[in-house]
């Protein structure tokens, strides 16, 4: 009954529209030709919002003459034939030059604008002024979303008081219009503004929601009272899905507020396309009722961000949020209109679609449930589907428009974000105007079009439970799901797929994070042994390790291991080096496979271990948990492919080709990444046949106790695995100089590796080979900014590369060259970011940047900035006096006008300082960004696509990565590894690591007997 009301609601609908579109001729008619032509086209569409969105950073002519041609060229036979020509003709300067760049401006500014309400309050006084002669209602939206500075935040709060004072001024002294000032219980504002809260605070994040709630609700109170005492609604906006949990919580957390409390116009944005979004309403509906006991409006609206949460979930191997067919995301509009619908009452629903098919369900079940017409509401997008809301209103429905508000930059990825929202093929907009489908089609049952036999590829996280800090099934997963789990490996796995992080926008990885921490802190003060042969070994010292980030907090005491315990070490591992190297593959990787067992299992303890020990952030020590469980799957995989004997035999010979391991392998690894690199060098030894000893860093002991640990629970045979934790000065030579020692691998500073290189060189007597050093060893990693660079991201992307885990990355960013365009702007931002990071102990969830490992590298950072003072502009220094009696905590630093050839510009300082450098253009940025002794990692920021190949050709780095952060490589996905003096070995977590560890063989056997030889089948 109510579907066949529906069609009766949308035939109506459709018998009202005007459908006969602009005069021929005029400009809305070329303006709508023009846009049919490129939205027609996909790799037309893509290409021209790539410039639209690029228009507003090109300053010269020339540049975006050049822009637009690259981004043609690019799409190259692709593109309809008519605009291949006309790329031809595209002019590189001169006169016409500038008339294409004023033709491109001012039609996109056109663009804007019809999309775009106004960039001041009078402009949109006078644009809601418009729509209310029209009998439509409003609702303001203030462009721009996330912030990346506290200054920025302020300035976003400073817009909506300066909005809500503006609107209400002049737009309360309207004449009423009952159409649009009432509904069935009274007078409703009549303006009406929507909050992004992301916008509030730089360091929005879901990781921390009360310290999030915290700062974001001191922005939004006062705009709260000043609403509500001028009469004002105020909306807020939903935004990416991760951002989800933490805005419902903020919409709580104020609404409770006493102030607030009985205060009914306020509403908050629901997205429909989400698959919790059912519960999520539930939730709403339970706390409006019997907590707050006070109504609030629901925008339910189907979602923006498609896309971005597709492609995010695929990259992390996450469970998708929403669904993955629009049929369902509008089935699922459809149930969510009728719930909120038959609780009309205490949440109060605006349905946002375009969609006739949806709209008219919601008076079809309103009518049902006799809902007052005027007691809900429609919402549409200013500038879009102008005949559909004159249809509805002329219904007795009350319309209002989401009018977006603001400055053209800002305004420009918003513009592209609607116009691919309503053209791509799944648009009802595109299907009833564009593509004339009929009113059947348009208005059938969406649960009719569900197509069930689409299956998407489930994540690894759909399918397995999570394990809780003592490894105990906390939560079963089903599709959609929102747990964190980790898959299940076995040992005939052939695909080798990253480990997925932790999401922390989850309640229930927040909370296992926080109870592996409060775990732990209970077994502080254990002592931990060297362990030879599986058994600990007597202590001959007991060294503290200390939390960096409260100096007073012993986290445990380890026994420094002697040269008499070396030389026993070596001895042990040479007695098992025969066993093991006769041990299957297949064994040999399922140790590896059941050690990435007992890491998941441990994984929350083991990260607060990691969090504790060396002062890594919550996701910092997450993600070097989850690298250590790539690095044994992988190499495991890797391993049995490479253990695949080659044969390459001709008639009366046959010839093989494999490997062999090389003999016994000292792992010294780094504190930074104390069980990641530490576990990768090991695995990689392991499996390929090789005994270890394993060095942990002094600074990291104890999590290579905790590595020790879960090896021997993985069932390790004695002396193929000891562990060996000591001083480096003491115990380094007589491992490195041991003539029963066959291979080192090595992470950690250039002067080391140089020296362990120049040792291991040598052969003293009894040694009747040559040691095999596997190196990586650091960089002075630069990051370019072109001029053209999308400036949020970039800015957010230096930031993140540089202080992240207080810079103490070897691929961490410690040198931006930009371009001198926009060297001004950029630095003014960059400053001003940094100025907002969170600086705190790294068990804090929001914590940005934490401490320094210990006490010396402490004073060699803060010796390294008074140099450079002398060397450069000292542009920001982040005040940690408060924290100084703490831990070791170094403040963020950024120098400016940097020399390339100064000491600071050239040298590796393991910590938080940035040096930032003027280029002259492109060219002189790689000259710059080449010019020092490390090759490791770089990163660039361009939209041009010529500047890229460029930048790709001759940026010289072992890990390069374009529009993004330079740190954060994935086993497999970016193999990571440098060269000149960054490494001398091979790209760690890629196919040619495991050859370090591997001596090739080749054996050939002739199987001719007096002139006949066996039947081989060559030839056959």
């Amino acid at each position: 009954m109510t579907d066949e009301r529906t069609k009766e609601f949308g035939r109506e609908i459709f018998a009202r529209l005007d459908r006969q579109g602009p005069i021929l001729f005029t400009q809305p008619w070329l303006e709508d030709k023009l846009m049919g032509l490129g939205m027609n086209d996909p790799a037309l569409k893509v290409q021209l919002f790539r410039f639209v969105d690029t228009l507003p950073y090109l300053k010269q002519d020339s540049e975006v003459c050049r822009h637009l041609r690259e981004y043609l060229d690019e799409a190259g036979d692709k593109l309809p034939w008519w605009t291949r020509l006309g790329t031809r003709l595209i002019p590189r300067h001169g006169l016409s030059g500038k008339l294409l760049a004023t033709l491109a401006r001012s039609n996109a500014e056109r663009m804007a604008r019809k999309f775009i309400a106004g960039s001041n309050v009078a402009e949109a006084v006078e644009a809601v002024h418009t729509m209310r002669t029209r009998r439509l209602a409003f609702t303001i939206d203030l462009l721009g979303e996330a912030t990346i500075t506290e200054a920025e935040a302020d300035h976003v709060q400073k817009q909506y008081l300066d909005l809500l004072t503006g609107l209400t001024r002049e737009v309360n002294a309207w004449p009423e219009e009952p159409t649009i000032d009432r509904d069935d219980l009274g007078p409703i504002p009549r303006v009406n503004v929507s909050v992004k809260l992301s916008a509030l605070f730089s360091q929005f994040d879901p990781i921390d929601p009360e310290g999030t709630s915290r700062a974001v609700c001191a922005r939004l109170r006062p705009i709260l009272s000043l609403a509500k005492q001028t009469g004002a609604f105020v909306n807020f906006d939903m935004e990416q899905y991760s951002f989800k949990d933490t805005t419902l919580r903020i919409f709580r957390d104020i609404l409770t507020e006493p102030e607030f409390r009985d205060w009914p116009h306020v509403g908050i944005a629901i997205q429909a396309y989400l698959k919790d979004t059912e519960n999520d309403l539930h939730q709403l509906l339970e706390w409006t009722k019997n907590t707050r006991k006070c109504p609030v409006w629901v925008r339910l609206v189907k979602g923006a961000y498609w896309d971005y949460e597709t492609v995010i979930s695929a990259q992390n191997d996450w469970p998708v949020p929403v669904f993955t067919q629009k049929p369902q995301s509008d089935a699922n509009f459809e149930k969510l209109a009728e719930f909120l619908l038959t609780n009309i009452g205490w949440l109060v629903p605006a349905f946002g679609s375009h969609n006739i098919r949806s709209i008219a369900h919601a008076m079809a079940v309103a009518e049902q449930l006799k809902a007052p017409s005027r007691r809900f509401e429609f919402q549409m997008l200013y500038g879009m589907a102008d005949p559909i809301k004159e249809a509805i209103q002329s219904l007795g429905y009350r319309i209002r428009i989401y009018t977006p508000y603001g400055q053209l930059l800002p305004g420009m990825a918003y513009l592209v974000r609607r116009l691919l929202e309503n053209s791509s093929n799944d648009s009802f907009l595109r299907a009833s105007f564009a593509e004339g489908l009929s009113e059947e089609v348009l208005l059938r049952n969406p649960i009719q079009s569900i197509d069930s036999s689409f299956a998407p590829r489930p994540s690894s996280l759909e399918k397995t439970a999570m394990s809780d800090v003592n490894g105990q099934a906390v939560a079963k997963t089903t599709e959609g799901s929102t747990t964190n789990n980790q898959q299940p490996t076995t040992n005939n796995q052939q695909a080798f797929r990253n480990e997925p992080l932790s999401d922390f926008s989850k309640e229930v990885n927040r909370a296992a994070m926080k109870a592996a921490l409060d775990s732990i802190r209970g077994q502080l003060g254990r002592t931990y042994p060297v362990v030879i042969d599986n058994k600990p070994q007597p202590a001959a010292k007991l060294l503290d390790s200390v939390n960096p980030s409260r100096q007073t907090e012993i986290i445990g005491k380890w026994a420094a291991a002697n040269n008499e315990q070396a030389n026993a070490a070596v001895a042990s591992s040479r007695k098992a080096f025969d066993t093991w190297r006769e041990t299957g593959v297949e064994e040999r990787a399922a140790l590896l496979h059941r050690l990435a067992e007992q890491f998941r299992t441990r994984r929350f303890e083991l990260s607060a271990w990691i969090c504790l020990e060396t002062g890594k952030p919550w996701r910092e020590s997450d993600a070097d948990v989850g690298e250590a469980i790539d690095f044994c799957e992988y190499y495991a995989i890797e391993m049995v492919k490479l253990a695949a004997t080659q044969h390459r035999d001709v008639p009366g010979e046959d010839n093989l080709y494999f490997y062999e391991p090389r003999g016994v392998a000292v792992v010294i690894a780094p504190w930074n990444f104390p069980l990641a690199i530490l576990t990768g060098m090991t695995a990689a030894a392991l499996v390929a046949g090789n005994t270890v000893i394993i060095k942990p860093a002094e600074q990291s002991a104890i999590i290579g106790a905790k590595l020790m640990e879960c090896l021997q629970a993985a069932g390790v045979p004695p002396g193929v695995a000891n562990f060996l934790p000591g001083v480096g000065e003491e115990i380094g030579p007589t491992l490195v100089g041991h003539p029963d020692v066959a291979l080192i691998a090595f992470t950690g500073s250039l002067k080391v590796a140089l020296l362990i290189n120049e040792q291991a060189a040598k052969t003293p007597g009894g040694q009747n080979f040559v040691k095999k050093v596997i190196a990586e060893m650091g960089g002075k990693n630069a990051i370019i900014v072109d001029a053209d660079a999308d400036l949020d991201e970039a800015v957010r992307g230096v930031v993140d590369s540089a202080f992240g885990y207080a810079g103490q990355k070897c691929s961490a960013g410690s040198r931006v060259i930009v371009l001198e365009d926009i060297y001004d702007q950029f630095l003014n931002r960059l400053r001003e970011a940094t100025r907002s990071l969170t600086v705190a102990p790294a068990d804090e969830p929001g914590c940005s940047v934490g401490p320094v490992i210990d006490a010396e590298s402490q004073d060699r950072i803060r010796k390294t900035v008074e140099v450079g003072k002398r060397e450069a502009k000292l542009e920001y220094s982040h005040d940690v006096v408060a924290l100084s009696d703490q831990g070791y905590f170094i403040g963020p630093t950024i120098f400016g006008d940097v020399p390339e050839g100064s000491s600071i510009g050239q040298e590796e300082i393991f910590g938080p300082v940035l040096s930032v450098m003027r280029a002259k253009d492109l060219d002189d940025a790689l000259r710059i960004a080449n010019g020092v002794k490390y090759a490791l990692t770089g990163g660039c920021y361009s939209r041009s696509p010529s500047h890229l190949e460029l930048v790709k050709r001759k940026f010289r780095v072992g890990n390069l990565y374009i529009n993004r952060k330079c740190t954060g490589a994935l086993v497999d996905r970016q193999p990571f590894g440098g060269f000149k003096l960054s490494g001398i070995g091979s790209k760690a977590g890629g196919p040619d690591y495991l050859l370090q560890f591997l001596l090739p063989r080749t054996i050939t056997e002739n199987q001719m007997r007096r002139g006949f030889a066996p039947e081989t089948g060559v030839g056959e």
